[in-house]
């Protein structure tokens, strides 16, 4: 305990906030005020007087702000540490105080509101009832991948015979848009390549090419959508003329020895199809793994409900629209329009931030009562797969993470997967047969 001698009393307002209200006699008020027109006097540069030797009554007319400012910054510190410490509250942020300032012969009166650590105990976690689903990797699968590879190999050709523009075709066109009678840069563009039922245009805007021919021009009349990205348009009818340059076809390449060249790892069209197999299964094994860690943490959120401190899910919500910004950088947004878009997204992230948050917890309280840790040899292993998938030296690796302070982050991060695994291994799991309904394409299996 401190110096200060402050009556304290304890609000709760939810199980993860605190109201303190503090009340410090005016003897204790008065020595920190005391204490502060001391240390001001000393240096305090008042016409007609020496530095130390002007009169409190002259520092007062002064420095009264400065010096109150000064004694309540001491006496809300020490009392508020000293209360949290003397009261055990886990405090999880700054706490949001709400003074009026310092009155002469008055007891001084502040609350001190206070988002805390949840204190909860995890329950129903043992024999979580969960469904595997198991993915069984058919011909039809195989056949359908290998159609993908073979629309990744397409050509795009001109069409020899003379007819006009059907569906699924490439059409090279020039076009002029007018909105209000004024022709739209924006709207105006030159060997635009254009493929007929995308849907990328103006709603009608491809329908109206069809049966038009090489060489052959069109006017089209459309109407923007009210949600148009272009705000000057949206709503509003417009007019595009439209020249088509050229008509071109996807050609896709026959399954021969041909198509195998595309392909350095395979000879013939067998081994081509096995790999995809093997690449099948293992994206099953990945997605499989994932559906179950997510339906464990579903069931485990279904059977513990507790409340989380909002500056917890703030935190969440920046990291992940920090992340969000990045990408968006990455992908060549200009840094000022993807920070406007990323602040912009704090609400469409709650949910999902508080539903992180809330995993994380309740995670590290099962670990904690099951004694689950993380050893310097998981952190060992950890690192070594790591340098191994990014073709890093593993000292190196080692050195940066402790460098930038990221091997904590890396213990929580195995003690959450070690938990899940826990979890997992005393889950009532049960087996159920799915057919093989996501196709991906891994770009690196086939190469």
């Amino acid at each position: 305990m401190g110096q200060i001698e402050a009556e304290v009393s304890i609000e709760d307002i939810s199980s993860v906030k605190r109201k303190m209200l503090f009340e410090i006699p005016w003897a204790d008020v008065k020595k920190e005020l005391d204490k502060a027109y001391h240390v001001i006097g000393k240096k305090a540069k008042v016409k007609g007087f020496r530095p130390g030797k002007t009169p409190r009554k002259v520092l007062e007319m002064y420095y009264k702000n400065q010096a109150e400012e000064e004694a309540v910054s001491i006496l809300v510190g020490e009392s508020y540490a000293d209360a949290v410490k003397e009261n055990r509250i886990s405090v999880v942020d700054n706490p949001v105080i709400d003074q009026k300032g310092i009155e002469l012969n008055k007891n001084f009166k502040y609350t001190a509101t206070v988002e805390i650590e949840p204190v909860f105990e995890p329950k129903d976690y043992i024999g979580l009832e969960v469904e595997k689903e198991e993915y069984e990797v058919k011909d039809e699968d195989v056949e359908a991948r290998l159609e993908q590879l073979r629309q990744m190999y397409s050509t795009l050709e001109s069409i020899e015979d003379n007819r006009g523009i059907i569906e699924g075709d490439f059409v090279n066109i020039d076009f002029e848009g007018k909105v209000d009678g004024k022709t739209s840069k924006k709207l105006t563009s030159k060997n635009y390549m254009l493929e007929i039922g995308s849907k990328i245009f103006v709603p009608g805007f491809e329908d109206q090419l069809i049966g038009v021919n090489k060489g052959e021009s069109k006017e089209i009349k459309v109407r923007f959508p009210d949600d148009y990205p272009s705000k000057n348009v949206a709503g509003k009818d417009g007019i595009f003329s439209v020249s088509v340059n050229d008509i071109k076809e996807k050609r896709l390449p026959d399954l021969d020895e041909n198509f195998i060249k595309n392909f350095d790892a395979y000879d013939k069209l067998e081994d081509l199809k096995k790999d995809i197999r093997e690449s099948l299964v293992k994206e099953n094994e990945t997605r499989i793994n994932a559906d179950l860690k997510n339906m464990i943490i579903d069931r485990l959120l279904e059977n513990n409900e507790f409340e989380i401190p909002s500056v917890f899910v703030n935190r969440q919500i920046d990291y992940m629209a920090l992340g969000a910004r990045q990408r968006m950088i990455n992908d060549g947004m200009n840094p000022e329009k993807a920070a406007e878009i990323s602040s912009n997204l704090h609400d469409r992230f709650k949910s999902e931030a508080e539903k992180i948050v809330k995993t994380s917890l309740l995670i590290h309280k099962i670990a904690e009562k099951e004694s689950i840790t993380v050893d310097e040899k998981d952190i060992e292993v950890k690192l070594r797969e790591l340098a191994r998938k990014l073709a890093q030296d593993y000292e190196s690796l080692k050195a940066s993470y402790e460098t930038n302070n990221l091997k904590e982050h890396l213990k929580n991060e195995i003690l959450e997967q070690k938990t899940l695994d826990f979890l997992k291994e005393k889950s009532d799991i049960r087996n159920v047969k799915k057919s093989n309904n996501k196709k991906y394409i891994s770009w690196h299996s086939y190469r």
